[in-house]
């Protein structure tokens, strides 16, 4: 173990600070621990400070950044380093990137989700960490050259005096500053003086993909690794009764077959046996007594709407409002979302080593320490001598925060005796998710006379992702925490029960009830009689933020002109973890096939890291949601998924794929959410397009299959 790691893995209790400075490494270095808080962690008042990010700079002048967050495209391998290399002045040529192994502690909640690495506490922590640095830095060198340090300067990656032009790598300099004390209150840069943030640098991590030496789980071989899949029950709910394992045993390479928790594995001597041998296994299965259809869960959600509700926010009075408008002036509406499955590019796989004494894992996981978790109860050995190593993600999207994955491998390594790297079909895949949950909302709106929507009772009913009773705040979120100012507002919730498993899907819960809340709106501004912009505008007057993202989308699209023969526009936008997005789609209409020819962007995500990553996020979420908008849809059948690949769950296609602009608005707020909020938009701007092409309103997703 190296000196570092030996200092990473011994560093639990500090005195709490923000950062501070562990120790200089054998062999002459720089180490400082830094504190992330999490937005979603109790208060850390009485707590005791653990660092869950270190930055180190060895004797060559070379900076690492061990970051304990998870790596699935959203550029965390580099945005997280540019924020300490900026306050640092360090050379971006000669900075690289460590990604941390689970702790139980000592990295803090290293769930990667909700668009969260950033700006979940990172901001600030890290560019002091760097700014810590530069100080020591820069005292160490004023030392040597007896100087005061108010002449002395940073830049990449060196200290220069001014008054004699002597300069000093920062790798000459580690020593003597790794025996100074820490400056209580580092000076952090004016946003004027970024050189780094903001920028487009080369991301770290790309001579790695493109070279192919970029890690995911799928690519993990350790010595005497075996190769599993696992055949889970076909309906939700359901169990193994018994199998035969007589055929698969015969099919050439494959080395073993037993019954693990979630199913049976098939474990053989490459992936191609273990997929051939599950075909031939003959399983009966014990039912769970989950046998509903789609049809029949969608009817039970009407039903439970018109029932008791639970208030998750309240304004005024709608009912009243309500029911003294003119019924000319009441607009009334359902509108559905189906359940959506994660269908990452990576299909769940991990690879696990169980031993006697400890347990080693390699996953593309969101959620590390849930992992090491599971890995120590399955295992029955302590949690710390667990090891999860995480590999790049080939796509997350909240389905690797799950650790069934995982167990299917620790199980089957457990075993079997060896190292066993399970890979799930996608048709497993597909068919054995935690899916978006579906919805069934009921809209009521009022107008009054002079044209401005006067009241609003919005209720859903949609599974929950965290258990107990009353509202749950994924189902409503995007519907209760609307900027529009409405005088009498009613968001309500009605909790089902349903055996479907549920999880967080890229959004969460505006990926649906954005879609419900933009139409509905819409629909008021038609019945007004009103331009849905300009209603937009009205209700956005208390949003100044939100607003202006409104009006640089419109402005950009063409909004007021008149379209391209054939075409029409229509508009969304959604306030979600910390960013602001407006979205413009352009379609048309052909033969009852719907075409997005161009999607204009607006969006404020507070202060950006890096312009590029932000850009591709963007584009990235519009081809996500328009996906799911157009065809997204998981159906169930007594019971069991029916889709199983893609070519019933089919993709957006690269000759459908519309031409994207992107407008990020100057901020200097603190960093926002950028994997997520482009995302929710799209389904209702392309919805409100169709209206004001055809007149027909979509209430019901996805949209291909409909009669427009």
């Amino acid at each position: 173990m190296s000196p570092e790691r030996r200092i990473l893995r011994d560093v639990v209790k500090l005195d709490r600070r923000d950062f501070i400075k562990l120790s200089a490494l054998a062999g002459g270095g720089l180490l400082l621990g830094v504190h992330v808080p999490d937005a979603d962690a109790a208060s850390p008042a009485a707590a005791t400070f653990e660092p869950n990010v270190f930055v180190r700079i060895d004797r060559d002048g070379a900076t690492t950044i061990v970051v304990h967050k998870a790596d699935m495209g959203q550029g965390v391998r580099t945005s997280l380093p540019m924020i300490v290399a900026e306050e640092l002045d360090a050379d971006w040529s000669r900075v690289r990137v460590e990604i941390a192994d689970a702790h139980p502690d000592k990295y803090g909640r290293q769930m990667t989700v909700g668009s969260g690495s950033v700006r979940d506490g990172a901001w600030l922590p890290l560019r002091r960490a760097g700014a810590a640095a530069r100080e020591l830095l820069v005292a160490a060198a004023a030392a040597r050259w007896s100087v005061p340090v108010e002449q002395c300067r940073t830049e990449s990656g060196r200290v220069v005096h001014d008054g004699s032009d002597r300069a000093l790598d920062y790798g000459a300099l580690v020593e003597d500053a790794a025996a100074l004390p820490l400056p209580a209150e580092p000076r952090l840069k004016d946003r004027s003086e970024f050189r780094l943030i903001g920028k487009r640098l080369p991301l770290l991590d790309t001579p790695s993909k493109v070279t192919g030496r970029a890690e995911f789980g799928i690519d993990v071989r350790v010595p005497g690794l075996l190769f599993a899949t696992v055949v889970h029950p076909p309906v939700f709910g359901a169990s193994v009764r018994a199998f035969d394992p007589t055929a698969t045993r015969a099919v050439p390479g494959v080395r073993q077959v037993f019954r693990v928790s979630q199913g049976v594995a098939v474990v053989a001597e490459h992936t191609w046996a273990a997929f051939q041998g599950a075909k031939t296994l003959d399983i009966t299965w014990e039912s769970g007594g989950f046998a509903m259809s789609s049809a029949d869960i969608f009817q039970h959600f009407a039903e439970l709407a018109g029932g008791a509700a639970t208030a998750a926010r309240s304004e005024g009075d709608a009912e009243a409002a309500l029911a003294g408008a003119d019924g000319a002036k009441r607009v009334e509406a359902i509108y559905e979302a189906p359940y959506l499955a994660h269908a990452t590019m990576e299909p769940m796989n991990c690879t696990a080593d169980v031993r006697p004494d400890r347990c080693e894992i390699w996953a593309p996981t969101q959620h590390p320490q849930g992992a090491q978790s599971a890995a120590a109860e399955i295992t029955g050995l302590p949690i710390d001598a667990v090891t999860v190593h995480m590999t790049y993600l080939g796509c997350g999207w909240g389905r690797r925060s799950r650790p069934d994955f995982v167990q299917d491998a620790v199980e089957a390594s457990k075993q079997a005796g060896a190292p066993v790297q399970v890979l799930w079909t996608r048709e497993e895949d597909m068919q054995h998710d935690f899916y978006r949950p579906a919805a069934h909302a009921r809209c009521a709106g009022a107008i009054g006379p002079d044209g401005g929507v006067t009241a609003l009772r919005l209720r859903t009913v949609a599974s929950p992702l965290r258990g107990g009773d009353g509202v749950d705040g994924a189902a409503v979120d995007g519907l209760a925490t609307t900027r529009y100012a409405i005088p009498n507002l009613l968001v309500d919730y009605v909790r089902p029960d349903i055996g479907v498993p549920v999880g967080y899907w890229r959004s969460v819960g505006p990926s649906q009830n954005t879609f419900i809340l933009e139409s509905f709106i819409d629909e008021l501004a038609h019945a007004a009689g009103r331009d849905p912009f300009e209603l937009r505008r009205e209700l956005l007057a208390q949003a100044p933020r939100l607003r202006r993202v409104l009006e640089r989308a419109a402005e950009k699209s063409g909004w007021g002109t008149t379209p391209p023969a054939g075409r029409a526009r229509g508009i969304a936008l959604v306030e979600n973890k910390g960013g602001l997005v407006a979205e413009v789609a352009e379609v048309s209409l052909h033969a009852g096939r719907v075409r997005v020819h161009r999607v204009t962007c607006a969006a404020d995500f507070g202060q950006i890291i890096h312009p590029g990553i932000v850009e591709a996020q963007v584009v990235g979420s519009i081809v996500c949601g328009l996906t799911a908008a157009l065809y997204g849809e998981i159906t169930i059948e007594a019971g069991r998924v029916r889709q199983s690949n893609f070519h019933d769950y089919p993709l957006l296609r690269m000759r459908e794929m519309p031409a994207v602009e992107v407008h990020v608005i100057d901020s200097d707020e603190e960093p926002g959410g950028v994997g997520e909020p482009a995302v929710p938009p799209i389904a209702p701007a392309v919805a409100n397009a169709l209206f004001a092409l055809t007149g027909k309103r979509i209430r019901r997703l996805p949209i291909g299959g409909q009669v427009i």
